[in-house]
C-alpha cells in the first residue's frame, strides 16, 4: 500500500467525523477514541469474513502516525490477513481528509485478532471457504 494512496473502496469498514467531544486535553482526537474507531472495523471486516459475531482477543501492534483534528473526515479500511482455525488477524489502516477536503493522510495502523463466536458466546472455526 502507498503511503500516499488509501486503499481501495472495498476495504472501507466505517467512516465518521471526529468531533469536539473526543478531544484530549491537548486538543486532538483522544487515541482512544480514534482505536475503538479502528476495532469497529476490524470486527466489520471479520464478521463479513466469517458470518457472524466475532470478539476481539489482542492488539497485536498499533502505531499513531499523526493526530486527528476536529472535523476531520476518518476513514478506517480493514482486510483479513490469515485465518486460522477460529480466529482471524486483521490489518487496519485509518486515513484522515482535513475536513473533507484535501488530500488524505495515513494517521494509524493496526492488526488485531478476532475469535469468531457462536451464539453462546463460544469460539466458533471459521469457514475456510468464505
Amino acid at each position: 500500500m502507498s503511503e500516499n494512496i488509501p486503499p481501495s473502496l472495498e476495504r472501507l469498514m466505517l467512516r465518521s467525523i471526529a468531533m469536539p467531544a473526543d478531544t484530549n486535553p491537548s486538543g486532538n482526537i483522544f487515541g482512544g477514541w480514534l482505536l475503538s474507531q479502528m476495532d469497529l472495523a476490524g470486527a466489520n471486516a471479520g464478521t463479513r469474513r466469517c458470518g457472524g459475531p466475532v470478539v476481539t482477543v489482542a492488539i497485536d501492534s498499533i502505531a499513531f502516525h499523526e493526530p486527528v483534528n476536529v472535523g476531520d473526515e476518518v476513514s478506517s479500511y480493514a482486510e483479513v490477513i490469515h485465518v486460522g482455525k477460529t480466529s482471524m488477524k486483521v490489518q487496519v489502516d485509518v486515513w484522515t481528509r482535513s475536513n473533507r477536503v484535501g488530500p488524505p493522510r495515513r494517521v494509524a495502523e493496526g492488526q488485531f485478532i478476532f475469535v469468531a463466536i457462536d451464539d453462546n458466546k463460544r469460539p466458533r472455526p471459521v469457514d475456510s471457504t468464505s
